[in-house]
């Protein structure tokens, strides 16, 4: 079982941004986000599928959507695709550039010192996961949004 953190070994606290996924609560570095917008305050001219939620423009800049909310649910119809008064799509600074990241709602900042990461039990496997953090009886999973990204899609996406 691996049980290593990817939490950093300073003792400053580190900003997470944290957000909602079919009733988990998971957090990215502050430091990636762009800004914060509604889904329906974007103007999406394309549509690819199911994850790949389409292209939208922001501020005269063209970036690719992700609909989180469909691989949280693994396309499952749990809100994928409808477009709620409070979707929130955050924009992400990535090594690849700007990517908007549909998710079900922001819930806020979490302050997150190192000691309070723990390793994802049994979770080897999967790069993109830095660790859980316990705050305040709140459970907030810490992802690595790059590595994240940059997995390939496990299924074909399906074209609109």
């Amino acid at each position: 079982m691996h049980t290593t953190s990817r939490a950093p070994r300073s003792g400053a606290p580190t900003d997470y941004l944290s957000f909602m996924l079919d009733g988990q609560e998971y957090g990215l570095d502050c430091a990636r986000v762009q800004e914060l917008k509604l889904l329906k305050s974007l103007e999406r001219f394309a549509e690819d599928g199911d994850i790949i939620g389409g292209v939208a423009l922001s501020h005269g800049v063209i970036l690719p959507v992700i609909d989180m909310r469909t691989t949280a649910t693994q396309g499952a119809s749990a809100g994928a695709g409808i477009v709620h008064p409070d979707t929130d799509v955050i924009i992400l600074r990535l090594s690849s550039g700007l990517v908007g990241m549909v998710v079900e709602g922001v819930t806020g900042i979490v302050h997150v010192r190192p000691e309070a990461v723990q390793a994802v039990p049994g979770e080897a496997g999967a790069s993109y996961l830095i660790g859980i953090a316990r705050i305040d009886g709140r459970c907030v999973v810490l992802i690595d949004i790059d590595g994240l990204v940059s997995l390939s899609p496990r299924r074909p996406l399906r074209a609109a």
